[in-house]
């Protein structure tokens, strides 16, 4: 994922430094070329060696290593970087960096960057809100610095409050969003909707489906890894949404009909992933439960075709649907595609292994006016940019 991109890691003197290890060894498994570079107090928490060993780079710390036989460090590290991450960010580089000090290697190199530098803050709550360190942390903003959040919980000082370092796989994202993929869908808007409606019968009982969500989840995280900005209509899920998109989150078809039609306006690409309910139970008892379920008496309504309304009203919108069949999977997707006025049916054949709900792979058909093109079984991740580059191409 990260193949011929270079990371510089900034790792300061806060007690998270621990963490960065466990960053540093993530993005290395991606071939990412990590750069680790120290302050003196934080090798006082780890040892650089960790670093070394999880990267295969020496890890820096003077400025003025006698061991580091080419060119000044500082300014060959700046050149090749394509992001700098500093993380955990203490109170004093953060003040160094927004105040022009640089008088150890990092804030040196940091310096010398052209590319986006990230800041993860990590201290006790009270150096956090102090208003010097605010004061710094919105001059950085201005000047184009990026920072990550940091939460809220019980600190090594014994205080709760906000200033933890968040978890290494949440800052990874962070790497993959900025370095993954080419933004070859910046400016683009994309609504995605994803996982399974719940059409209730009554205050216990309810009509749904297997899907898990995992597919939609997937093309959401696809389209914002390559720019786009995302809004994910979310259903039932089995799996926690994508970071760095909206999520709306509904229960019904009704639910999710309306938040489409109320958010479709103002995209330029649908994915319909969701697996919709196409009835709801209209006379089942909705205020008191049946005792038995010879009792109920349920009958049902067809519920808004949501893919039909927006491709009858998309104008220059692109309009991608799905389809699940156990039969006569490429006809009957291909009438799909006429009858909604899609411009692309996403065909799952339900009988073959490694297709359908709950799994973690896929095997797709993409059918198009011009097009079906049939795709060999791979991960929901790989399938999802295989649609976004035929829905840009």
């Amino acid at each position: 994922m990260l193949t011929g991109k270079t990371v510089i890691m900034g790792v300061t003197g806060s007690i998270a430094a621990y963490k960065a290890a466990t960053l540093a060894h993530m993005l290395k498994k991606q071939n990412c070329d990590v750069n680790v570079i120290m302050t003196k107090n934080a090798t006082e928490i780890i040892a650089p060696l960790t670093f070394e060993r999880l990267t295969g780079n020496k890890c820096i710390i003077d400025t003025f290593d006698k061991n580091i036989q080419y060119e000044v460090k500082h300014i060959s590290l700046a050149k090749k970087a394509d992001m700098v991450i500093i993380a955990p960010a203490t109170a004093n580089i953060i003040g160094k960096i927004a105040n022009g000090i640089a008088d150890d290697m990092l804030s040196t190199t940091v310096m010398a960057c052209r590319c986006p530098v990230y800041i993860s803050p990590a201290m006790n709550t009270s150096m956090y809100e102090n208003p010097i360190v605010q004061s710094n942390i919105e001059k950085l903003k201005s000047f184009g610095y990026k920072f990550i959040e940091p939460t809220e919980g019980l600190l090594a000082c014994g205080d709760i409050g906000k200033g933890k370092m968040p978890e290494p796989e949440d800052i990874a994202e962070y790497v993959y969003k900025e370095l993954a993929f080419n933004k070859d869908m910046s400016g683009k808007k994309v609504i995605v909707t994803s996982g399974a409606t719940m059409e209730a019968i009554d205050p216990v009982r309810y009509i749904t489906n297997h899907s898990t969500g995992k597919m939609g989840c997937a093309i959401a995280r696809a389209a914002m890894q390559r720019g786009a900005e995302v809004t994910l209509i979310a259903g039932h899920m089995d799996i926690a949404p994508p970071p760095f998109v909206k999520v709306i989150d509904v229960k019904s078809s009704e639910d999710m009909y309306n938040a489409v039609i109320s958010e479709y306006k103002n995209s330029n690409i649908i994915v319909m992933a969701a697996a919709v309910a196409d009835y709801t139970p209209v006379t089942a008892a909705k205020n008191k439960i049946k005792k038995s379920d010879s009792d109920m008496d349920i009958s049902l309504k067809r519920t808004n075709d949501i893919l039909k309304y927006i491709g009858e009203n998309k104008e220059d919108r692109y309009i991608c649907g799905f389809s699940m069949e156990t039969e006569n999977l490429i006809e009957n997707s291909a009438k799909k595609l006429k009858s909604k006025n899609a411009d692309m049916i996403v065909a799952n054949n339900l009988n073959v292994k490694g297709a359908g709900f709950g799994t973690d792979t896929n095997v797709i058909t993409i059918i198009t006016e011009n097009d079906t093109i049939e795709l060999p079984i791979m991960s929901k991740d790989e399938a999802a940019h295989r649609i976004l580059d035929i829905i840009i191409s």
